[in-house]
């Protein structure tokens, strides 16, 4: 058996949820064999994803989104880090109830990335998502050595409402040892920059952007982009197009211009955390996610999970909290069966406060149709 499942968002870690899928089914089978390998798709929980799978953890004080200092982490493992930037500049690291639309900062992440060519890295996996920020990445570059000025050749304000100010901007400072490491932006998320499918416009309200804040940082992320083009040439403007270019408030932008290569978050994730020999040890793969839903279905760790598992000929269930799925939509996206906690506990406020022994009695049904 094989537990490869994220997290249960605001209820279990991915590591919570493979050891409560454990534990179920070692109630029906006790001496089932159980491989957890808890994934993430490059989102929040992506560092401690690569930790349970044998990275080290490294610790740095960097830049919180409104610039007071946090512990963020990375992980390591000989010369591959994974970075997320979510460590730095994520929702999470906002104080409960505020949002900063229009002057958080992605300027931690780029310390964070610097903290990781500090440790000689060879490769960085740089997932993004869960971010506060819609700042297209500039605070990133500006810790990496690039500099956003203003007419008077004062420095932009933190933030995208202070890419309006921009006039010129000046990358012959960035680290030069970006030239020699491969950086992989890893997302679930293909939308561009800027316009009606861009960062502010899809994601922006989720970060407290109002109606007049998305225009505004629309704007601004367009003067940025010009701008970047006159420094940069035509190249600028074609990555403010390209897929991933407004994952997470527009940093995957600020990724290609340090020419990342953009790819899945969770097809990343899967090749380091090394799900290619689990998956072949294992007869049945469970995996899962908080809400199985379409979002699960364009890019999210149980999709691409399921899509890597039937490949190669194994069967898969998961587990959710919550199933918004037909049956056949599982069964195109190669999932047998899902198996909600509202199946065991209809009320929803309680399967989010109980989720973990909710999950067990869960398992444990996994275990009676499959293993008995």
């Amino acid at each position: 058996m094989l537990v490869a499942a994220d997290k249960f968002k605001g209820s279990l870690t991915a590591v919570q949820v493979a050891e409560r899928v454990s534990a179920g089914l070692r109630r029906v089978v006790p001496d089932v064999e159980v491989e957890a390998l808890p994934v993430a798709d490059g989102g929040d929980g992506t560092v401690d994803a690569a930790v349970a799978a044998g990275f080290e953890r490294r610790e740095v004080r960097v830049a919180g989104p409104l610039g007071d200092e946090v512990t963020a982490a990375f992980a390591l493992r000989g010369d591959t880090a994974v970075v997320e930037m979510a460590e730095a500049s994520g929702l999470q690291r906002l104080p409960a109830g505020v949002f900063a639309p229009l002057t958080a900062s992605t300027y931690g992440s780029g310390e964070l990335l610097r903290a990781a060519l500090d440790a000689g890295v060879r490769t960085i996996v740089f997932g993004v998502g869960g971010s506060a920020t819609t700042d297209g990445g500039a605070g990133m570059l500006s810790a990496l050595g690039a500099r956003f000025l203003d007419a008077d050749g004062e420095p932009v304000p933190p933030g995208g409402g202070g890419l309006a100010e921009v006039a010129r901007a000046d990358l012959s400072g960035l680290d030069p040892r970006l030239g020699s490491v491969d950086l992989v932006l890893a997302s679930d998320v293909d939308n561009p920059l800027t316009g009606p499918k861009g960062a502010p416009a899809v994601y922006g309200p989720q970060k407290g952007a109002s109606p007049d804040d998305v225009a505004a940082l629309d704007a601004a992320l367009s003067r940025y982009v010009e701008v970047l083009e006159a420094a940069l040439g035509s190249r600028a403007a074609e990555y403010a197009g390209s897929p991933g270019a407004g994952a997470a408030g527009g940093i995957g932008y600020g990724a290609l211009l340090l020419g990342a290569r953009f790819r899945a978050g969770i097809e990343v994730m899967l090749d380091v955390l090394g799900f290619a020999p689990a998956l072949e040890r294992a007869q049945l793969v469970i995996t899962g996610e908080g809400s199985l839903d379409q979002q699960t279905l364009h890019g999210k760790a149980p999709a691409g999970v399921a899509t890597a598992a039937r490949a190669a000929g194994k069967e898969v269930v998961a587990v959710c909290g919550r199933l918004a799925l037909p049956p056949e939509a599982l069964g195109r996206a190669g999932i047998r069966r899902a198996y909600p906690l509202t199946d065991a506990e209809p009320d929803v406020a309680r399967c989010i406060a109980e989720a973990g022994p909710i999950l067990e009695r869960v398992a444990e049904r996994i275990g009676c149709d499959f293993l008995t």
